[in-house]
């Protein structure tokens, strides 16, 4: 926010001074169009700047059509906004309705509609918004740093959550809140937002790892809370259930490595052998939460191989942990 304050200041001042140089009048209103055009992302600055000078022209031509055959009017005011307010909103121009407003009030407060004065908004409008993207392009916050932060995060959360899974298999009273949830999905959700934004501002060439290993993640939550719900159904303890707390430990661990070695995929796969070869249930309470126990493999199963995929593809370029 700091940044874009700084931005915004900068755009608007050099707009000022460059509509008093050209003598146009009056310069402040380049300052506010620049102000109004200065954005997060280079992508997106781009985007709205076409959208409020298209629409600032459009509503220019509208509104002086609406005065020289009504007049100068408080409610032919009004009737610029019933008529091109729509018509903005229906060519997606919405982003342009604020400065086309200003451009047309300034007209409206002339009482007049000449080329001269025409001209002048235009000029206004190629000021303004050309110093707000000139400022755009020049100079954007690289997101690399909070990305790797909030990857950092949301893997030593992903990590607690397997931890307490373990915990709650080998004592199944284990109190556990469940906060851990809520943050991952939280830095998931921030992560996969500063990524859209990294690639708003790179024009030529992104690499779609950040993008990639945050819709792995967001992938591998859905199934996490999948495992969270067949653990409700683990009401007493069993020595598979030992057996998977002491696998989830393991991959609490490979979580934060750098490849993908599956391992915890072969210690999956000789767990189930083992499971195969144990003796069946004695009663319907073991028969239960063995069945959620298997459930409760078949998820980490489909985890492990979202990871995987996602090693396929970017471990090579980039390594991540990908557990």
């Amino acid at each position: 926010m700091g940044i874009r304050v700084i931005k915004t200041a900068l755009a608007a001042v050099a707009a000022i001074y460059t509509a008093q140089y050209f003598n146009l009048d009056p310069p402040l209103s380049a300052g506010l169009l620049a102000i109004l055009g200065v954005e997060v992302t280079r992508m997106k600055g781009l985007h709205t700047v076409f959208a409020r000078f298209t629409a600032s022209v459009l509503g220019l031509l509208l509104g002086s059509a609406i005065f020289l055959m009504f007049g100068f009017e408080y409610w032919s005011a009004s009737l610029f906004v019933l008529i091109v307010f729509p018509v903005l909103a229906k060519l997606n121009l919405k982003d342009g309705i604020v400065t086309s407003s200003v451009i047309v009030f300034h007209v409206f407060g002339k009482e007049e509609v000449t080329v001269q004065l025409l001209l002048n908004e235009v000029w206004l409008l190629l000021t303004g918004l050309g110093w707000a993207t000139v400022i755009n392009l020049i100079y954007m916050p690289r997101e690399d740093r909070p990305l790797q932060q909030i990857k950092s995060r949301a893997e030593q959360l992903l990590a607690e959550i397997f931890q307490e899974l373990g915990a709650t298999l080998r004592n199944p009273s284990h109190l556990w809140t469940g906060g851990q949830l809520l943050e991952v999905e939280q830095a998931i959700e921030q992560g996969r937002r500063y990524a859209e934004m990294s690639r708003e501002n790179r024009f030529w060439y992104h690499p779609a790892y950040w993008t990639t290993y945050f819709e792995m993640r967001s992938q591998q939550f859905d199934m996490v809370q999948h495992m969270v719900e067949i653990l409700a159904s683990v009401y007493e303890k069993q020595p598979q259930g030992d057996l998977i707390a002491d696998m989830l430990d393991h991959l609490s661990e490979d979580i934060k490595s750098d490849v993908y070695t599956g391992n915890a995929e072969r210690e999956l796969y000789e767990l189930e052998d083992r499971f195969r070869s144990m003796e069946l249930p004695q009663s319907r309470e073991e028969f239960e939460v063995r069945a959620a126990l298997l459930q409760l493999c078949r998820e980490l199963e489909r985890y492990l191989a979202i990871a995987k995929r996602f090693k396929k593809k970017e471990a090579a370029k980039h390594p991540v942990s990908i557990s």
